[in-house]
């Protein structure tokens, strides 16, 4: 029995880096299928969604009394941008085999090499949107130098990480259920006010905010924020409640994948 154990962590190191080339490949092909090479081609993939946190950063740049010491430009940017990424993570993941269900011939690619191909494309045009905005703020005045940069990136693995696995619900259950992928969009909308992307939790009054607290995004949001500003702490942030949760959502999203591959037949 050990030795099978053995023999199947081997296995399992060893199938990696086939595993990395196969999403590597998967990216491209989404980026060229989605950009191609017309205009500014994959530069689009950092454009949209600089575009939409540009925007929604001026639309706040008038709060400055509402947010102390923290200037709202730099608020929206950290919050809205890294929210772009869970929004375009699961809306894209709405309708994700229907596109690709082709490249489940080729025996290597399965469905979940699929979903986690279109997050991290998502996540990297978001990463580096928020990357060349936060820049931006730091040149002109608007903050200053992180003070606990290894929280931002924490914080959004953490977004990441949420993001792919109600992702992998998504994509399974949405699978030939037109009726389900109509909420799909509507619902990454519900989550702007329950997010946290736009407030600070301590703002939010008791008994609401306890209620809010059972949902970890807020959380996440309050640690990026606890690491972009001096004046923001990790008072209403659990790690381990954020892992348990995450973790439960990962396993639902495993056997949602493994149930809608089960269903597929390809012809």
């Amino acid at each position: 029995m050990n030795n099978s154990v053995s023999w199947n962590q081997g296995s399992f190191v060893k199938g990696l880096p086939t595993q990395g080339r196969v999403i590597g490949a998967l990216i491209m092909r989404e980026l060229h299928t989605r950009y191609g090479r017309d205009n500014i081609g994959y530069l689009w993939l950092l454009g949209e969604p600089l575009m939409l946190a540009v925007v929604i950063a001026l639309l706040h740049s008038g709060g400055q009394k509402s947010l102390g010491d923290i200037n709202p430009v730099a608020f929206s940017v950290v919050g809205y941008t890294i929210f772009i990424m869970f929004r375009g993570i699961v809306n894209r993941s709405e309708g994700a085999l229907e596109s690709n269900l082709p490249l489940l011939y080729h025996r290597m690619v399965t469905v979940f090499d699929i979903t986690v191909a279109r997050a991290l494309l998502e996540a990297a045009g978001t990463i580096m949107a928020f990357t060349v905005l936060f820049s931006f703020c730091l040149v002109v005045g608007y903050t200053e130098f992180p003070p606990q940069p290894l929280f931002i990136l924490i914080g959004i693995i953490f977004v990441f990480w949420m993001s792919l696995a109600v992702s992998l619900i998504i994509t399974g259950i949405t699978y030939e259920n037109r009726l389900l992928e109509r909420f799909v969009h509507p619902m990454t909308y519900f989550m702007i006010p329950i997010s946290g992307a736009f407030f600070r939790v301590g703002w939010v009054p008791r008994p609401w905010r306890d209620y809010l607290l059972y949902n970890p995004f807020p959380q996440m949001f309050e640690m990026i924020r606890y690491g972009a500003f001096e004046s923001c702490t990790l008072e209403f942030v659990d790690f381990q409640y954020i892992v348990a949760c995450l973790l439960v959502l990962t396993l639902f999203g495993l056997l949602s994948v493994r149930a809608v591959t089960r269903r597929i037949h390809l012809h």
